[in-house]
């Protein structure tokens, strides 16, 4: 097998067919031998049925369905573990991706790269709750991890097969699938892609995502690929303590400064070492759990989703599931 694309949908019903047909017509086209892997996660509007139909009349397109909505690193992840081709293709499955640019990153990965990562630099979304916040998180993960990026959350991206099979995807670290390759010696390269106003459907992403980021970027920057749920909740819990113990600190300086109060015995400043301490706390707690929680995966071999049933798959699956 040459190249396996993998399109995670969720809940895309009027997307899947214009999507399998635009991917079918790229890669006729480069005349190379393809599978294109659809990993359902979870959809409840039709889509199952969609592709079902699909796999039934085309061998090459392969189908794997989740029990529920794992999330787009459970999809990615087990696309990745089914995967055959040489070469692996992550395309979104809404059609603002434009397949049209995978023969182009293809290139680059005859040139000598292992991950070419697309940069949409013209890109068909509103502005305030989507690009501005994606701007911000782009940047500040840019300035922490030295990483030189402009686009982490371009789902098209194109990597070697060996590349994929070192990545341990947990959690929602998908979007940094460009810096855990680099940490483990990829040669990466970003390109400018197509990006299309959406067609059909409704976005699954929001501004609240943004801050998802900065816990994430956390968990990467100090211990790379050690990544679940654990940061999430202690993460959050830290974050809210030290806001609120740098409010009271503020707080307290205002009185001084300006009321002249005798800060002696004042709530505000043992509110404010208080809750610092208390968020320090939280963080070291979401760290060691991100430790322990990927030990415990890694040991027992688990992965981050269950999977109810596949199509054209040969591969073997954890977990209870029917094939077809």
């Amino acid at each position: 097998m040459d190249i396996s694309v993998i399109v995670p949908v969720y809940n895309e019903v009027e997307n899947v067919r214009p999507c399998y047909t635009e991917l079918t017509e790229v890669l006729e086209g480069l005349g190379v031998r393809y599978e294109i892997i659809f990993v359902d996660d979870g959809s409840g509007d039709g889509s199952s049925e969609c592709l079902e139909q699909l796999a039934a009349v085309d061998q090459r397109v392969k189908l794997v369905q989740f029990r529920r909505n794992f999330g787009q690193t459970a999809a990615m992840s087990a696309g990745m573990d089914m995967a055959q081709g040489e070469a692996i293709v992550t395309i979104d499955g809404d059609l603002q991706n434009d397949p049209a640019d995978i023969p182009l990153m293809l290139d680059k990965l005859h040139e000598g790269y292992d991950l070419v990562y697309g940069w949409r630099k013209d890109r068909q979304d509103a502005f305030w709750n989507r690009r501005l916040p994606s701007q911000v998180a782009n940047w500040l993960i840019a300035k922490v991890t030295a990483f030189p990026v402009r686009d982490l959350g371009c789902t098209l991206k194109v990597l070697r097969r060996e590349i994929a099979a070192d990545l341990s995807l947990y959690g929602e670290m998908h979007r940094f699938i460009p810096i855990l390759a680099h940490w483990e010696g990829a040669r990466c390269v970003e390109v400018v892609t197509r990006h299309r106003p959406r067609r059909f459907g409704q976005t699954k992403y929001g501004i609240w995502r943004t801050f998802r980021v900065i816990l994430d970027l956390i968990t990467v920057k100090y211990m790379i690929r050690y990544a679940v749920s654990p940061m999430k909740l202690f993460g959050g819990l830290g974050l809210v303590a030290c806001t609120a113990g740098l409010a009271s600190g503020l707080g307290a300086i205002a009185m001084k400064v300006f009321g002249g109060v005798d800060m002696t015995g004042n709530p505000l400043l043992l509110a404010t070492v208080f809750a610092c301490t208390v968020g320090l706390q939280f963080f070291v707690l979401g760290l060691l759990g991100e430790v322990t929680a990927r030990i415990y995966h890694e040991c027992q071999g688990k992965k981050p989703y269950r999977v109810r049933r596949t199509m054209n798959v040969q591969q073997t699956f954890r977990g209870n599931q029917r094939a077809a």
